[in-house]
């Protein structure tokens, strides 16, 4: 068993982070999981805090970026999406195309800020969720 583990964590090695993501999902539906709920509940005794306003200030520190459209320099969106995301030139391209779309989940404020700026400046429509 361990061999065919081993296997199978270098084939998702070998992937896109955008297909990495689609399978997650297809994993999620077929099973009735989510692998966020999963997440939520190691996360929340971190807080250290006995009041739930600890909890709540740690929920909105890390962002979707979504991209809702490429605008007219979508040539410049692709390159900033390769950049950000690691994706070879035909994932990217596909996500561009396939707006709104996630470019990054669950990632800091700041660094998804200036995400957001850089694809802003390179014509796209972003927003932070």
């Amino acid at each position: 068993m361990a061999t065919s583990t081993q296997d199978w964590i270098e084939e998702l090695k070998g992937i896109s982070v955008l297909e990495l993501a689609e399978r997650i999902k297809a994993l999620e539906e077929e099973f009735g999981v989510s692998a966020a709920a999963m997440a939520a509940p190691a996360a929340a005794p971190a807080g250290g805090g006995g009041d739930g306003a600890s909890a709540e200030d740690e929920e909105p520190s890390t962002v979707d970026v979504v991209l809702t459209g490429s605008g007219d320099k979508k040539i410049q969106v692709i390159k900033v999406v390769r950049a950000a995301t690691g994706l070879g030139l035909k994932e990217a391209k596909a996500l561009v195309d396939e707006a709104p779309k996630p470019v990054k989940e669950g990632i800091d404020r700041e660094e998804a800020g200036k995400l957001k700026q850089e694809l802003e400046e390179a014509g796209a429509s972003v927003e932070l969720k």
